[in-house]
């Protein structure tokens, strides 16, 4: 029986390039470092990771997408704007969230996400 998520990762090419764009831009801290080669944030009981380990699938590759929730969308988003993210859309709300899509440096799609009430 599955119980939860383990991890959620996406393939780098660069990793002092990747961590400063998830550590500097978006504010993740490292919680594990494993080498070089795979740096783990926990998030509120989920844990995201980046690797240079070749894992089958290339850097940038458009499949599964991380979402990170935060609590004031618009102030995040004009922060990233600051800071010249590639952003993939504008702000578009559904009924029960608000969320935008940017880009890491390897062309990874990450949703900035704001749940309703």
């Amino acid at each position: 029986m599955i119980t939860s998520i383990a991890f959620t990762v996406y393939p780098v090419r660069d990793m002092a390039r990747s961590r400063s764009f998830y550590e500097k831009v978006l504010g993740l801290t490292a919680s594990e470092t494993f080498g070089n080669e795979w740096v783990e944030y926990d998030l509120g009981g989920s844990t995201f990771a980046i690797t240079t380990t070749d894992m089958g699938h290339p850097p940038g590759a458009k499949g599964a997408v991380v979402a990170f929730e935060v609590s004031d969308l618009d102030a995040f988003v004009k922060m990233l704007k600051g800071k010249s993210v590639t952003f993939v859309t504008d702000i578009f709300e559904t009924p029960v969230c608000r969320m935008t899509v940017i880009e890491d440096p390897d062309g990874n799609h990450i949703t900035i996400h704001k749940r309703k009430g």
